[in-house]
């Protein structure tokens, strides 16, 4: 629907700790050269916690911009107030955003009624929504059970499911017709091979064409050549989770030159140099220092 690799793209900040928009928009454009089906704006990945509405739609509008039609935009619009989400993205679909993630509420842990309204309200917008269940973020796991429920909203068509109990994902699979997408790396295969559309990604900044391969043979039902080239990327996608993302995601794409710095906004920091010496030894064992 939206397509297989779907990179969570991070926001580059100025010495002045501002939205790098040049910096940005040639992300944006190496991604989609590079592997990326889509992109997901102001997401976890993209620091959305610590930007403005301004700046957030100033992403969504920079993206649509930038790769017009050759790849999906994919809005981060959740939060855990209702009304605020529901003007975000309303001001998504003005800018063109073809959906929007929207992450379980988190911190006021909101009853099973206050899920289903919560996402109800945004779905009326009438911007196709992703459900976002990610359990170590929220605080709340939203269980195969109420995903179904969820599933019957009019304008809910996918799942990015960044919770890594496979059966929870198998039975959401059996008991809806959700579009799903793993939500962590290292879920990739697994999602697809159990009929999955592919993964909303952070490893893809660095390896989007080798993801979509993986992703294609699992599709094709060339299961040990997807699980071969899957292999070969779990150093990486351990590696770019030695500390909190996007320090270390931010960190390589500075490594190699795509992005101008690894500036993050507090309460993240940027990588120690321990990290940055685990990361470096991972890229340069993968090859892709050679590639900068």
């Amino acid at each position: 629907m939206f397509g297989a690799i779907l990179t969570a793209m991070v926001t580059p900040f100025d010495a002045d700790g501002r939205v790098d928009e040049a910096a940005a928009a040639a992300l944006a454009r190496h991604l989609v050269e590079h592997g990326s089906d889509g992109l997901v704006m102001a997401g976890t990945t993209g620091e959305a916690s610590t930007l403005t509405d301004d700046e957030k739609v100033g992403l969504f509008r920079l993206a649509r911009r930038e790769v017009g039609d050759r790849a999906t935009v994919v809005a981060g619009t959740g939060s855990n107030d209702t009304a605020h989400s529901v003007h975000l993205t309303h001001l998504a679909a003005e800018a063109g955003a073809d959906a929007a993630l929207v992450v379980t509420p988190y911190y006021n842990r909101p009853p099973r009624a206050g899920i289903v309204a919560h996402v109800a309200a945004i779905a009326e917008v009438g911007v196709p929504v992703i459900l976002y269940n990610i359990p170590g973020r929220a605080g709340l796991n939203l269980e195969p059970d109420i995903i179904a429920e969820l599933a019957t909203i009019p304008n809910v068509v996918a799942l990015k499911q960044a919770n890594p109990d496979l059966d929870q994902c198998r039975r959401v699979a059996e008991t809806t017709d959700l579009v799903i997408y793993a939500g962590n790396d290292d879920m990739t295969l697994a999602v697809a091979e159990m009929g999955g559309a592919g993964v909303i990604s952070v490893a893809s900044h660095l390896v989007g064409e080798e993801m979509a391969a993986v992703v294609a043979a699992a599709r094709a039902g060339e299961l040990d050549e997807a699980r071969r080239r899957d292999a070969e990327l779990t150093d990486l996608y351990a590696g770019l989770f030695v500390t909190t993302s996007p320090i270390l995601i931010k960190a390589a794409l500075e490594m190699l030159g795509l992005i101008p710095s690894g500036r993050l906004r507090l309460p993240l920091v940027e990588a120690t140099p321990v990290q940055r010496d685990i990361l470096r030894t991972v890229l340069e064992r993968q090859g892709i220092l050679a590639r900068g």
